[in-house]
C-alpha cells in the first residue's frame, strides 16, 4: 500500500489513507490495488470502529464511509425483516456488524445478516468460520455510494441478498453460479409483494418514526409482537 492516499472530497478537505490514518467523509468511495495482506493490515488500523467500511476483491481494496442515511436504512430495513420472520413463526438469528472473509479470495462486511434455516448451526458461537460454517440464509445490502455487489457474496454462497437502492427494494436468488432477480423472497414467502410493502413502511418511518412505522406493521399484519 502507498504510504499516502489522498482524494478530495466535497465534504472535507482530504479524504486520507495512510499508515497511521484512516479519513473518510461521509459519502466517501475509495478503491486502489491492493493484496490480502494489505486488508488485513488496514482492518488492524481500524481496530475496533467499524468505519470506514472495507471490501476486499482479488487485487483491490474498497473503503466507504456511509452517509447517516445508509445506517438508518438499514436498520428500518432489518426491523421490518424481523416482524415479517416473527409474524409467521420463523426462529432467526440476526446481527450486525460482521466481516466475512475467506483468505486471499474475499473480505466483505454486509449491513445485516440473518440465519434463518440455518440458525441452529452458528446458534451459540462466538466466531463463525466461513470456510466451514454455512453462511447467512439472507444478507441486507443498502447502497448509496455504489459500494454493494450482489456478486460480492458469491465466494460465500447466500442463498438470498436484498438490495436497496436509489428507493427500491431489489431481491436476488443464488443460482449455480451467478445472482438473478427474484419477485418474491424464500424465506418470507407469504408477503409477494415486498418491495412495495417495504416502501411503505420506511416511508411512513420517515413521515414520522421508527417506532410507529413498525407499530403500523405489525397492526397491518394483525399480530402484535411484545
Amino acid at each position: 500500500m502507498a504510504d499516502r492516499i489522498s482524494i478530495s472530497n466535497k465534504m472535507v478537505m482530504y479524504t486520507v489513507i495512510s499508515p497511521d490514518t484512516l479519513q473518510l467523509a461521509p459519502g466517501g468511495l475509495v478503491r486502489f490495488p491492493a493484496n490480502w495482506a494489505m486488508y488485513q493490515q488496514l482492518r488492524q488500523q481500524r481496530g475496533e470502529s467499524s468505519l470506514p467500511r472495507l471490501k476486499f476483491r482479488p487485487g483491490e481494496v474498497l473503503l466507504m464511509a456511509p452517509l447517516a442515511q445508509h445506517g438508518r436504512d438499514a436498520s428500518l430495513i432489518a426491523d421490518i425483516i424481523k416482524v415479517l420472520l416473527d409474524c409467521q413463526g420463523q426462529e432467526y438469528d440476526a446481527f450486525t456488524p460482521i466481516t466475512m472473509d475467506l483468505p486471499e479470495v474475499s473480505g466483505i462486511e454486509p449491513d445485516y445478516c440473518f440465519y434463518i434455516q440455518n440458525w441452529p448451526a452458528i446458534s451459540g458461537k462466538k466466531r463463525i468460520d466461513w470456510a466451514s460454517d454455512p453462511p447467512p440464509d439472507l444478507v441486507l445490502e443498502i447502497d448509496v455510494t455504489s459500494y454493494a455487489n450482489v456478486a460480492d457474496y458469491l465466494p460465500y454462497q447466500v442463498p438470498e441478498i436484498w438490495l436497496y437502492k436509489s428507493g427500491d427494494l431489489e431481491i436476488y436468488h443464488l443460482t449455480q453460479t451467478e445472482y438473478c432477480r427474484a419477485s418474491e423472497s424464500r424465506y418470507i414467502p407469504k408477503y409477494p409483494d415486498l418491495p412495495q410493502l417495504v416502501k411503505r413502511y420506511l416511508d411512513l418511518a420517515y413521515d414520522r418514526n421508527t417506532s410507529a412505522a413498525l407499530r403500523q406493521l405489525r397492526q397491518d399484519l394483525g399480530r402484535v409482537i411484545n
